[in-house]
């Protein structure tokens, strides 16, 4: 009787562990590999290479094996609409990631428009199954820490292929890890040891990325094309726009973090 309502130590210090390891981990691979200089003839954005390629090598034989078969499966009998359901909801409850990254961007007209979308699709789009925002004209907006960073100085940033996660940078790794914090689906996966919602949204994004196979299966260097096709679509994402952000000076490029 005297416990209830209180917080579990064991499970408060689990979940932690998980959150620091993330960061850890962001940490770690930012900073691999430093202590040798890249070949000339490397990507000047790719100087970790052979790790990268390894790293690519094993995601894509787990893919083959575990992710794409189920990926293949989920779409197959699941229709149209109700894929379109599962990305409007799992789009909505990514709006606090997104809210939080604009606040800290200084876009506060944008964060007033995506506040909108995200008390418009939850009350009256089902709790986000339907993108009833998008047909009252308001607009969508995208942002992430990793853009946030590129906003406050850290715009230089060396490309890294993460195990799982896959294709990244340094700075774009520990956004990924910080915007772990206001994800519902993470919170619950950490808090309540929940990971149906995670495991779901990892299937539909990699469904969504069927029709990319038949064009990676051509591809002379599948690995170079991904790296290629995802630094252009990540830098237009983040210096493409007309993006007003503060300009922070204390946060610093890689080359900073060679000491590490």
């Amino acid at each position: 009787m005297g416990n209830r309502g209180k917080p579990v130590p064991g499970r408060w210090r689990s979940i932690m562990k998980t959150r620091i390891s993330l960061v850890l981990c962001a940490l770690l691979l930012s900073a691999c590999a430093t202590t040798s200089a890249p070949p000339e003839d490397r990507h000047p954005d790719d100087p970790w290479e052979p790790f990268n390629r390894s790293m690519y090598a094993f995601n894509s034989a787990a893919d083959r094996a575990v992710l794409r078969p189920v990926a293949r499966g989920y779409d197959k009998v699941t229709p149209q609409p109700i894929q379109r359901s599962v990305r409007n909801f799992f789009r909505n409850l990514r709006s606090p990631v997104i809210m939080v990254n604009l606040m800290l961007q200084g876009r506060g007209s944008d964060l007033e428009d995506e506040f909108q979308r995200f008390l418009t699709n939850s009350l009256y789009g089902i709790g986000g199954l339907f993108d009833v925002a998008s047909a009252a004209n308001i607009d969508r907006h995208e942002s992430d820490f990793g853009q946030t960073l590129a906003g406050w100085g850290w715009e230089e940033s060396r490309f890294v292929m993460l195990p799982v996660f896959g294709p990244s940078t340094a700075r774009d790794t520990w956004g990924r890890a910080v915007d772990t914090f206001p994800d519902p689906a993470w919170e619950l996966a950490f808090s309540k040891g929940s990971w149906g919602l995670l495991g779901l949204r990892i299937i539909d994004l990699r469904a969504g990325l069927l029709p990319l196979d038949a064009e990676l299966a051509a591809a002379y260097d599948e690995y170079a094309l991904i790296r290629d096709g995802w630094m252009q679509r990540r830098n237009f994402f983040i210096f493409g726009g007309d993006v007003d952000v503060p300009d922070y000076d204390a946060w610093l490029d890689d080359e900073d973090w060679d000491d590490w």
